[in-house]
């Protein structure tokens, strides 16, 4: 290429570079490609920068060498972390965080002089450049992760009518079946869900006769998985097959998750009459069939009658068993291939616990988990993380940090960065409560490595996961 010509030409060729190399970025970096692009444009900012500030073709021309060779570190292979280059990474994100911070500083004396002689022209952009991170941190919680009170009312209200008709259903076509009282669980009623109130779970609590049915720990069956427990028929010496309504659902002497779920899912979503139902409701309601699991998807209606753009509400029927403080659910795209495992909830445990050490030390662990929620669903990289090794992560932090304050949160933010990622490196997060459980065993080695890049390149610059 040649740089011997007039500035304006040097910078039009760099800008066909540039679009040269942001095109073919995206077709090679694929499903990684968001959290890599946005490193990619960074470096092509300092690219453009040192080319407008060179004063000689000579420091042009070292300064684009430079550059090219941050650029070829982007393009590469998310593998560069399980590569041992994490140094490198660090290095490069350090020093443009370091520049930026360099050009803010000479910038300063001309802000200030801008927002003495026009004040309203003061740009959104400049006010968020002046932001902390622990401001960044309450307005990112405030306008991302956390629910206006009407959204949570609206979709709590569309979930018990739908519970309200499921179970008066069930009382009048199966009067013998024995079921606890039907309620609403899970992040919608903890005020842990973010984003969007776009789901909630319907729990269906199933009654056993004592005499009759025993569980099983994980620990102690074939399987030996903490979270795999077993149900099984005893006493049949005595009380034989048929006295339990439950019998019917007996696989190999054991009560079969697959078989109530399949049983729950003929009597309900295959026998209710949703059309007459969304007519009384004045909403849509259809059952989600294919699945291993049971679920219903409400769309609200205008005026005229006709679908809105809002996103679905999806709910979620979910038989479980209870036995003091132990809840077994029937879930089984969690204990596949084993039709007769109910998978050990540790979602009662996880909040229970974050909740009482709140409100121990008026702490804001919840605050944090929802913050966290939210950056994982909002980015593709992160998307995988689940809310379990999330809220795991805090549990564990908490044994080691006692100061989760307001004030606080942008420190406990970016340590649970840093955790996260000794955590990916290990490939490794045992469950507070089953030490045995590995809560990234479900994770790809592809994921593994889109998310350790993405949180590197955050540990210095920890507002690219708040964009």
């Amino acid at each position: 290429m040649n740089f011997q010509g007039s500035r304006r030409r040097g910078e039009d060729g760099i800008a066909m570079v540039i679009d040269f190399l942001l095109s073919n970025a995206r077709l090679v970096l694929g499903v990684g490609g968001a959290a890599m692009l946005g490193i990619a444009t960074l470096a092509v900012k300092r690219l453009i920068e040192r080319a407008g500030r060179a004063a000689d073709d000579e420091k042009v021309e070292q300064k684009m060498a430079e550059s090219w060779e941050e650029l070829s570190l982007v393009s590469a292979s998310p593998k560069l972390i399980t590569k041992g280059i994490e140094g490198v990474v660090m290095k490069h994100v350090a020093k443009a965080a370091s520049e930026q911070q360099k050009d803010d500083l000479n910038q300063q004396p001309q802000m200030l002089s801008l927002e003495e002689s026009k004040p309203e022209s003061k740009s959104k952009r400049l006010q968020l450049c002046v932001l902390t991170l622990q401001e960044r941190l309450q307005q990112y919680y405030h306008a991302r992760a956390a629910l206006t009170p009407h959204e949570v009312h609206r979709a709590q209200s569309l979930a018990l009518d739908i519970c309200t008709e499921i179970q008066g259903f069930l009382h009048s076509r199966h009067p013998d079946m024995p079921l606890g009282e039907m309620n609403l669980g899970g992040s919608l009623l903890d005020d842990l869900q973010v984003v969007t109130a776009d789901h909630a779970c319907l729990l269906v609590p199933l009654q056993l006769e004592a005499s009759l049915w025993r569980l099983i720990p994980g620990e102690e069956t074939l399987l030996t998985h903490p979270l795999h427990w077993m149900v099984r028929r005893v006493n049949l010496e005595y009380f034989p097959r048929g006295r339990s309504y439950w019998d019917r659902c007996l696989v190999g002497g054991y009560l079969s998750a697959e078989a109530v779920v399949n049983m729950f899912g003929k009597a309900v979503l295959e026998t209710i009459n949703w059309p007459s139902i969304s007519s009384v409701m004045d909403c849509l309601i259809r059952p989600v069939p294919g699945g291993p699991d049971l679920r219903l998807e409400i769309r609200l209606r205008n005026e005229e009658g006709q679908e809105t753009s809002d996103p679905p509400l999806v709910v979620s029927m979910l038989p479980l068993l209870r036995q003091e403080d132990v809840v077994l659910t029937a879930q089984p795209e969690l204990t596949s291939p084993w039709v007769n495992a109910w998978h050990l909830s540790l979602y009662p445990w996880e909040t229970q616990r974050l909740a009482q050490l709140d409100a121990a030390d008026d702490g804001r662990r919840r605050h944090t988990l929802k913050i966290l929620k939210a950056v994982c669903r909002l980015n593709p990289a992160l998307r995988p993380l689940k809310a379990a090794p999330l809220a795991n992560l805090i549990l564990h932090l908490s044994d080691s940090e006692s100061d989760w304050t307001e004030n606080s949160l942008d420190v406990r933010f970016q340590q649970c960065i840093t955790e996260l990622i000794g955590y990916l490196e290990q490939g490794a997060l045992h469950s507070y409560f089953k030490p045995a459980v590995n809560l990234l065993g479900g994770l790809s080695e592809d994921q593994v490595d889109q998310m350790g890049f993405m949180l590197y390149c955050a540990v210095s610059e920890p507002e690219i996961l708040l964009i």
